[in-house]
């Protein structure tokens, strides 16, 4: 596979080779070596795939290697590394291109897939009745430009108006295109061929009414909508319609009798229960889709099951580490991670990798979860023993720069390099009696997991240039 990367970039035109600017002052060290190594490998090779001077403006690879080309899925998923490698203003650039691409004469689809010359790719766009188009994209584009606004702040994404059309368009006119039943869920039809696929899943031997991934994709972006457009007077009706996706889901797609969900819906009404990644990974990726209990278990199950199997394709296993860090399943999250860091891994050179690497430590090994309207950072340690200890330096958040330092999981300091004061939410799993701030005892908050399971926070103002360190006891 490194032979044929090689091929693949020196194939690239040069005019296509040009690095972007410097970036990414993050540094992440931890007492796992091979974590520590596996950042800085996929830092590298993460910013090998960023490019200044093109017409499309700064953009970062995220397609096959080589191809000089985003797509939407990638870029949705790569955009959490990409906000931990310093890259906001390019991660804005690409949405705001898909996000300005969709048209009525393509039923409210974007371009799947655009190049650097800042063009709908030819090997997927033929013209607007011949293009390729996963039904999932425009949602998930959606919920990574709320993403992006969490970790921010950045006005665009609440008040741009490409953003805000983008938003509109894609929670009415592009469901309403799609939906063929009046169920409010966008359907695949055995004629429409690779325009209109129902689910990130393309190997299937039957065409696919609706994946899993399709239903809580959508899900997750109609309650992004809410979050980003409240002033708009649609809120609750946009929360109602995740609604009924969810009672949809968890009445209709559960099979009793094997305690999991279904994978897919057939053309004919039936459910699939051929097992494949992408049907385990979104119902828990973005906002929980299952209902909590047997459901929910049944959901992660299956999650664990994809992340175990050896024969996984890299682009899914790169999604499984943070999830399994954000539902608690830290030593499924580390062999996940460890996997996707490892040099023997097939296709490693994926750019989908690294940069959900990235993310990944961030966001799940080092559980940190920005809330942009709240300038709050909350904090929450995945380590392994108390023995372990990590850091990330250096990491832009808000317009800040800050220093997460996790001592096992019961200790934690955070560093305001420079910005404005921020709120840290620092968090520790399990019971806890007291918890110091620098030194001073507080009285702790108990607080509920996802999952449901106890963890104890505290509150703390870290203002610009201090450094406070909490202790759990």
């Amino acid at each position: 596979m490194r032979i044929c990367l090689a091929i693949a970039l020196l194939a690239i035109p040069a005019s296509a080779a040009r690095p972007g600017p410097p970036r990414a002052r993050v540094e992440f060290q931890s007492s796992d070596l091979a974590l520590t190594k596996g950042f800085a490998w996929a830092k590298g090779q993460a910013l090998r795939y960023v490019f200044s001077g093109d017409p499309v403006g700064d953009w970062y690879e995220a397609s096959l290697p080589g191809r000089n080309a985003f797509c939407m899925r990638d870029v949705s998923h790569q955009s959490l590394g990409a906000q931990v490698l310093g890259l906001a203003d390019v991660t804005r650039n690409l949405l705001s291109r898909f996000a300005g691409s969709i048209a009525a004469g393509r039923q409210w689809c974007g371009f799947w897939e655009i190049t650097r010359d800042g063009l709908p790719a030819s090997v997927d766009y033929k013209n607007d009745h011949d293009f390729w188009y996963n039904l999932p994209a425009n949602f998930d584009v959606l919920h990574a430009c709320y993403r992006q606004y969490l970790w921010t702040g950045d006005p665009a994404y609440r008040g741009g108006a490409v953003f805000r059309n983008f938003y509109r368009r894609t929670t009415q006119d592009y469901i309403h295109a799609w939906d063929t039943d009046g169920d409010g869920i966008p359907d695949s039809l055995p004629g429409y061929g690779r325009r209109g696929i129902g689910s990130y899943f393309e190997a299937s031997d039957v065409p696919l009414r609706q994946g899993a991934d399709l239903l809580a994709v959508e899900y997750s972006a109609l309650l992004a909508a809410a979050r980003l457009l409240p002033e708009d007077g649609d809120a609750a009706g946009l929360r109602t319609a995740a609604g009924r996706i969810r009672e949809t889901f968890n009445r209709q797609w559960w099979d009793g009798a094997a305690r999991r969900f279904y994978s897919a819906k057939l053309q004919d009404g039936s459910y699939s229960t051929r097992r494949f990644a992408e049907a385990a990974i979104f119902p828990v990726y973005l906002e929980p889709l299952p209902s909590e209990g047997a459901h929910l278990e049944g959901a992660l199950r299956s999650l664990v099951e994809e992340s175990r199997d050896a024969g996984v394709n890299v682009e899914a296993l790169s999604y499984m580490p943070e999830t399994l860090y954000r539902w608690g399943l830290d030593e499924d999250g580390y062999r996940a991670l460890v996997r996707l860091l490892d040099p023997a891994l097939p296709r490693r050179e994926y750019p989908e990798v690294s940069f959900a690497a990235a993310g990944a430590i961030a966001a799940g090994l080092m559980g940190i979860q920005p809330d942009a309207p709240h300038r709050t950072i909350a904090t929450l340690p995945h380590l392994r023993s108390p023995a372990d200890w990590a850091a990330l330096r250096h990491l832009s958040v808000f317009e800040n720069e800050i220093t997460v330092r996790h001592q096992g999981v019961r200790e934690s300091s955070l560093t305001n390099e420079h910005g404005a004061m921020v709120h840290w939410k620092a968090g520790f799993p399990g019971a806890i009696r007291r918890i110091s701030v620098d030194g001073v005892t507080r009285v702790p908050r108990a607080d509920k997991n996802l999952r449901g399971q106890t963890l104890h926070y505290v509150v703390v103002d870290v203002p610009a240039g201090r450094t406070v360190t909490v202790r759990a006891e």
